[in-house]
């Protein structure tokens, strides 16, 4: 069916135009398609019938915002309403928009047909087009001006995140950080081998490459090393008294030999850089645990910070993570061993990313494919909870985790481990009881009445009642004082004498019943023969 009316969605408002003339069988030809280009042509085609400007740039981003989610706002359906007749067999209503969600929202909410075809957005581009001028009281800058103005605030607030639980950041800290692992171990042998040859001693007595890098920092040339800087150095070995004098031992009697002084000004440099490179991936280390601990609190208490931001990050986001079933959950990170075993129709890979955890590294050979499923299973629901939920806590993060230990366990002793039900549902009742706890210590606080000193006397007859109350309870107590008795099992021979017994007494309660219809039948009879012979005597 033709559409009737056009709903034309501008900057500045809503607009309904009547269609009055519309080739629906040569839409597709040059001459209708060039009349939509035409003013003079298309004027005549459509009819403003309504145009409902936007009361502020607000309240326009809120309209825009309902349109692109495809829901009929207040303002748009009281424009409807107000404008476009209800359907009926007389009056039949078909509403042209572009949007086919919005449409069968449309129809859902006021009952109109909406018409979301190639015809129909043929003409609402002509809508488009000539907007300007089929709109009346607007300029030609009015319409540019406000699709502007509402194209920055539309787009900044899609743009906008919530800094506590934003996930690229955490993809970027955990990217950084393994480069920085790789860059202080090449660096740490680095500084080795080049201290090395004016102190080699000291590679054996401080095997840390951090610490090593200090010494290298705190020493410089050997021969300057004498006892005064023991405290100074054993402070850098974690107050290690023993390690500071056989370094102070080694340097008197060591075989590296001798540089200048321009040497070891350039080790000296680079032996700094390292300290400040580890140390600042110290610092990197305590910031991704703080932004894992806000984003995914329960896949951290889980599996750790370093684990789960390395998984958010091959997944490409949180959310991605959480829509990835468990068996991708587990091999994931390991994508070229699966495809090259599915290639070679070898045997698949059991874990990727997760086999770094500690459960896999605790499980026995035999039962590390096993609690690598059952560990990808809590990833992939952890991962949902802190994704979808409002307020992300650790707690279910830390009875997932429990969860692993008891499976762990399971594999050892055999002790079955507890359901994800009973899990969920006790973090689930211990947080509502948390959240009612601080409701009434809320309400404690913002209702501080101060009390009288009056005590309240108490009443004669409530006492009177109280006392009648417990005496009957006393009364039914004695009467009705029954301890119920507990039921025993029963074995499978003893279940199936039962059910024999149940259903012989079912057939000789169906057999007294025949026997006792049949007397009733016999004395029926009996009865209606006495009264055909009493009957024939009296007409004798």
């Amino acid at each position: 069916m033709a559409p009737t009316h056009a709903l034309f969605e501008t900057a500045s408002g809503y607009a309904i135009f009547e269609i009055k003339l519309h080739d629906t069988v040569g839409a597709a030809t040059q001459a209708v398609q060039a009349s939509l280009d035409d003013i003079s042509k298309f004027g005549k085609m459509v009819n403003l019938l309504s145009f409902s400007p936007f009361k502020s740039a607000a309240h326009a981003l809120e309209n825009a915002n309902d349109i692109s989610e495809g829901t009929v706002s207040e303002y748009l359906h009281s424009l409807l309403e107000l404008n476009l007749s209800k359907p009926s067999k007389k009056s039949n209503v078909v509403l042209a928009v572009w949007d086919p969600i919005l449409g069968s929202s449309i129809k859902a909410s006021l009952g109109i047909d909406c018409d979301a075809s190639q015809e129909a957005r043929d003409i609402l581009r002509g809508l488009r087009q000539h907007a300007p001028k089929l709109l009346k009281g607007l300029q030609a800058d009015d319409l540019t001006k406000a699709q502007l103005g509402l194209g920055h605030s539309y787009s900044r607030a899609k743009l906008k995140f919530n800094v506590n639980r934003y996930d690229n950041m955490i993809i970027q800290a955990i990217a950084l950080l393994d480069q920085l692992d790789k860059d202080v171990n090449l660096f740490s042998m680095r500084i080795r081998e080049w201290y090395g040859y004016h102190f080699p001693e000291l590679v054996r007595i401080v095997p840390d490459n951090y610490q090593y890098a200090r010494c290298a920092q705190f020493i410089g040339a050997k021969e300057t090393l004498d006892e005064e800087k023991l405290p100074d150095l054993a402070a850098i070995l974690d107050d290690d008294a023993t390690r500071a004098q056989n370094i102070l031992d080694a340097s008197r009697g060591s075989m590296g030999s001798a540089l200048s002084e321009f040497d070891m000004i350039n080790i000296g440099s680079f032996a700094t850089r390292v300290v400040s490179i580890a140390e600042y991936r110290k610092s990197l280390t305590a910031y991704l645990t703080e932004k894992m601990n806000l984003v995914a609190p329960s896949l951290t208490a889980l599996l750790g910070e370093r684990i789960g931001a390395r998984l958010i990050s091959h997944a490409g986001s949180l959310t991605n993570l959480s829509k990835y079933p468990a068996s991708t959950v587990q091999i994931l990170g390991a994508e070229k061993a699966l495809f090259r075993a599915l290639k070679t129709k070898g045997n698949t890979p059991k874990y990727g990313l997760i086999y770094h955890s500690t459960f896999i590294g605790r499980a026995g050979p035999k039962h590390k494919g096993r609690i690598s499923r059952f560990l990808a299973n809590k990833c992939s629901i952890a991962s949902r909870i802190d994704c979808y939920s409002e307020k992300p806590t650790p707690a279910f993060g830390e009875a997932l985790r429990q969860q692993v230990e008891e499976r762990l366990a399971f594999f050892e002793t055999g002790a079955p481990p507890t359901k994800n039900a009973d899990t969920i549902r006790k973090v689930l009742d211990q947080l509502a009881l948390d959240d009612d706890e601080e409701e009434e210590e809320d309400a404690m606080d913002t209702d501080k009445v101060p009390l009288t000193k009056l005590q309240m006397t108490p009443e004669k007859k409530d006492k009177k009642k109280k006392k009648r109350s417990r005496e009957e309870v006393d009364d039914e107590m004695d009467v009705d004082e029954v301890t119920p008795e507990k039921k025993q099992k029963l074995s499978k021979e003893e279940k199936k004498a039962l059910k024999k017994e149940k259903k012989k007494e079912k057939k000789e309660k169906a057999a007294a019943e025949d026997s006792d219809g049949e007397k009733k039948e016999k004395k029926k009879e009996k009865k209606e023969k006495k009264e055909k012979k009493e009957k024939k005597k009296s007409k004798e």
